[in-house]
């Protein structure tokens, strides 16, 4: 071996991460979805509260937040952690949603299941279809809150990908780094106030999310995510007696070690043909492997459907000989809809390493990755 092929191996080498006491963990690039350290994060353990993480997203994507959410006498008096609402008390589901992730209310997340599901029922199968459209594999879901169930649990590498993919959501990211929330309260001359139980957004540079969990039986859970240089990074912990601590070491190693690069910016040029890229696409990346990162142009056939606004095919970009992500093209001149523009932008590649080196993919999971 060359000294030049050495000193690349040792560049790729996996970095040392730092140790932890949780019994599963995971950490995750947000932007581009790339795991970046696991520890058995494939292990079906129960996640408390983490599990309103799902109920959050499926109702901001299936509800109205400006509708009224009345509290069912299902809802009220909910075991466990709650907002304390009254009976046949309503709420805008917006300021619920604010209470479910601030102070992890019970009766919110019945309430929040009943008003968008129609049932509890029917909630829980809106959060495993979710589950099962972001190739959550190891989950299930039988309830809104987390309350202990046998069938209820999930993985901290599933729930580092939900976390990802919630994180681009606008309002899921803007409530879950709120540290206090006003709310009207119909019943009192004053309002609510939710402090958040997050510590981590006091205790870590750059701290915005995400949610807390605890039962006597899942023992404490967390997830944290922090943005620092334009980069956010997510971590996920499953019964660690030593949680705040832990976060803060994960991130910073992943912080540390893995920047996130922009690979193709918007607009820009495909070289030798008269092509455009219609969105940018990131990725996190250990030193080296920048310039291992490879690109193909893939061109649609003429008689192909979809060429509609000037769209010709896509950029396939690999790492270590697995695909990370597909970029559309345009001819130039081309107008991209502004609407289709920000979704394919929220459809970038989720693209899952394992622990081993990071060479090997665990999968690409997508939402409808690209129309193709």
């Amino acid at each position: 071996m060359t000294v030049h092929a050495e000193r690349v191996e040792q560049q790729l080498a996996m970095p040392s991460p730092p140790g932890n006491y949780a019994e599963s963990a995971a950490l995750i690039d947000v932007s581009s979805g790339r795991l970046l350290y696991s520890k058995e994060g494939n292990k079906r353990m129960r996640v408390a509260s983490l599990t309103k993480i799902m109920t959050a997203i499926v109702a901001i994507e299936h509800g109205d937040l400006k509708s009224q959410v009345k509290v069912s006498k299902n809802a009220f008096g909910k075991e466990g952690s709650s907002l304390f609402l009254k009976l046949g008390e309503e709420m805008l589901l917006e300021h619920m949603l604010y209470g479910l992730m601030l102070r992890s209310g019970n009766d919110a997340a019945t309430a929040i299941a009943e008003h968008v599901g129609g049932s509890e029922e029917g909630f829980v199968l809106l959060m495993n279809e979710k589950a099962a459209e972001l190739g959550m594999t190891g989950s299930h879901f039988m309830n809104p809150h987390g309350l202990d169930h046998d069938e209820h649990y999930s993985t901290a590498n599933d729930m580092a990908k939900l976390t990802a993919y919630a994180l681009h959501n606008p309002d899921f990211a803007e409530i879950v780094k709120t540290e206090v929330k006003k709310a009207p309260n119909p019943n009192e001359s004053w309002d609510y106030k939710w402090s958040n139980k997050n510590k981590m957004l006091h205790l870590y540079e750059g701290a915005d999310g995400v949610k807390t969990g605890y039962t006597k039986k899942a023992l404490r859970c967390l997830v944290s995510s922090a943005t620092r240089n334009g980069q956010q990074l997510a971590v996920v912990t499953l019964n660690d007696g030593n949680d705040w601590n832990d976060h803060g070491k994960l991130l910073d190693y992943g912080f540390e070690h893995f920047q996130l690069h922009q690979l193709i910016q918007e607009g820009q040029a495909v070289q030798g043909q008269p092509l455009k890229a219609g969105n940018r696409f990131a990725y996190a990346l250990l030193p080296a492997e920048q310039a291992l990162v490879k690109n193909k142009l893939v061109l649609h056939k003429a008689v192909e459907p979809d060429l509609s606004f000037g769209r010709r095919g896509y950029i396939e970009l690999s790492l270590h000989g697995e695909v990370i992500g597909r970029v559309p093209v345009y001819e130039e001149g081309s107008l991209i809809p502004k609407e289709q523009q920000n979704e394919e932008h929220a459809r970038e590649t989720w693209h899952q390493t394992e622990k081993q080196g990071f060479l090997r993919s665990a999968g690409i999971v997508l939402r409808k990755f690209l129309g193709d």
